[in-house]
């Protein structure tokens, strides 16, 4: 019985500490600000066939399955990650944060497309 709640205490906390780390990482709120930074690489995450039918503007193509082999280039720089649904953006962002890279989950294409056509129109109403 001891060893039982040794181990769920340690479950706890491990638990805790997974999601501590991963919702530490980007804040939502800030998302926008980053796409429309001017020192972000856009990295979409999709099979080059998907990123060639449409992406972000400025976006590069590096495939979730190619990613971990391209990860020098990305380091010390700000980055954002995004696919079709956001799943395989989740797997990148994992990638990364392991490899000490600042990236934030831009979900996807669609999403940081919308955010950067966003800001014109922002300006515009605030002139």
């Amino acid at each position: 019985m001891k060893s039982f709640y040794g181990f769920f205490i340690v479950l706890i906390f491990i638990l805790n500490s997974c999601k501590t780390r991963s919702s530490a990482t980007i804040p939502d709120k800030n998302i926008k600000d980053v796409v429309n930074s001017p020192n972000v690489v856009l990295v979409d995450v999709r099979v080059a066939e998907q990123y060639e039918e449409g992406s972000a503007k400025n976006a590069i193509n590096i495939p979730l399955a190619e990613l971990s082999e391209n990860t020098q280039s990305l380091k010390g720089k700000k980055v954002v990650v995004f696919c079709n649904k956001g799943i395989q953006a989740d797997q990148a962002m994992e990638i990364l944060k392991k490899e000490g890279i600042e990236v934030y989950d831009g979900t996807t294409w669609k999403n940081v497309k919308a955010i950067q056509d966003e800001k014109p129109s922002k300006n515009t109403n605030l002139d």
